[in-house]
């Protein structure tokens, strides 16, 4: 979109680092996207090749492997993936979401072993919160973690696990006191080719259909005490420092996906035909995108503030929670309007704007359900 009000978040670097990302991504990610979502996976080469050009290693310290840049240059690829429709490789649950709680919590041994792969896209992460006939409690975990001398053995069962297929490591939170609620919560840094782990099957969604979300079981599974993150009984301290950013990274996604639909929608309507005139001629055309163009524009400078604040560490959970629930809410609602202004053709997949309606719609329920955002912010008012 041509925002009357120009962008002013990003340096010349920055941009110079957006011109790459949009390169690679047509070359290399676009013409083989239909593939991906018949196999319901990405191929681990894409990984690698997305680690030599830095694209997972952005914000990775330079001593550990990555570009030391600073959150910005997350942001970027994390427009430039929404802004051409592609919701896999799921690169900002590795890079932006995992990362750094290795960085901000690891042992320097762990950052030394761990990031260096993670950046060259030769070890792939995973998260493992949410657990079956769970959701967003996560004080009421049941899998559990007992220490037995220098291991934990972990029993427990994890679901929608992005990259769970691919992934060699998954961060995973259990729990090592049950009486202490939120304060027995451990995260775990525990390698998926362990005995004892069961990747369960690839879940069939409704979007994001490259991306593989599986469920993962764990059966007297041994873990080695030096891969915890952070410290034992620490792990809810670690979780909420990490879910400003990945609030954060879902509304840097649903803001561009709606700019893109309103564009995508502008340039259809504009061309197809209906009663001997353009779909943009009708009034009612018009009136609704003249409120999306202003609902998007107006979003996008409060964004902008956010990744601003967070990349000097100023970001609030508050603030975070507000940008993922506008966010989330505007683009679901955009892109409905839009769909529906594609006519027939908005229910076809091949249309951007039907995979993007599909793909958004989880943004309202993982990182926390907006209720959950509504929580947050409800009560500090």
């Amino acid at each position: 979109m041509n925002f009357g009000i120009p962008r002013t978040l990003y340096d010349d670097v920055h941009e110079q680092f957006r011109d790459t990302v949009v390169r690679f991504i047509q070359s290399e990610v676009l013409a083989h996207y239909e593939a991906w979502e018949d196999a319901g996976r990405t191929p681990r080469e894409i990984w690698k090749r997305a680690g030599e050009i830095g694209i997972l290693g952005t914000s990775v310290p330079e001593a550990y492997g990555g570009m030391g840049g600073d959150f910005l240059f997350d942001a970027i690829v994390l427009e430039e993936l929404g802004r051409f429709g592609v919701a896999a490789p799921a690169w900002d649950m590795h890079a932006y979401i995992i990362a750094p709680f290795i960085t901000h919590f690891g042992t320097e041994a762990q950052k030394c072993e761990w990031l260096p792969k993670m950046a060259d896209g030769t070890l792939i992460a995973s998260i493992g919160l949410t657990e079956p006939g769970g959701g967003s409690d996560l004080k009421e975990l049941r899998t559990s973690a007992v220490r037995r001398g220098d291991s934990y053995v972990v029993n427990g069962a994890k679901t929608f696990i992005t990259n769970g297929h691919i992934a060699d490591r998954v961060l995973l939170a259990t729990k090592t006191a049950p009486e202490a609620g939120a304060k027995g919560v451990t995260m775990l840094w525990v390698d998926l080719h362990s005995p004892g782990i069961t990747r369960g099957k690839n879940l069939k969604k409704i979007g994001n259909k490259a991306q593989d979300t599986a469920e993962l079981f764990f059966d007297n599974v041994e873990v080695p005490a030096d891969c915890v993150i952070g410290s034992e009984n620490e792990g809810w301290r670690v979780l909420m420092h990490g879910l400003v950013q990945e609030r954060l990274v879902v509304a840097v996604r649903s803001a561009v996906i709606a700019e893109a639909a309103v564009d995508q929608t502008i340039e259809h309507v504009k061309q197809r035909k209906a009663f001997g005139n353009t779909v943009f001629d009708f009034q009612n055309t018009q009136f609704k995108l003249a409120e999306m163009a202003s609902d998007v524009e107006v979003a996008r400078p409060f964004v902008d503030r956010c990744i601003e604040l967070h990349a000097r560490g100023e970001l609030d959970m508050v603030t975070a929670a507000k940008a993922k629930l506008w966010t989330t809410e505007l683009a679901d609602r955009v892109l409905d309007d839009c769909l529906q202004l594609h006519g027939g053709y908005g229910y076809v997949w091949e249309f951007p704007i039907a995979r993007a309606w599909a793909d958004a719609r989880v943004h309202r329920i993982y990182a926390g359900t907006n209720e959950i955002m509504k929580y947050i912010i409800g009560r500090q008012l």
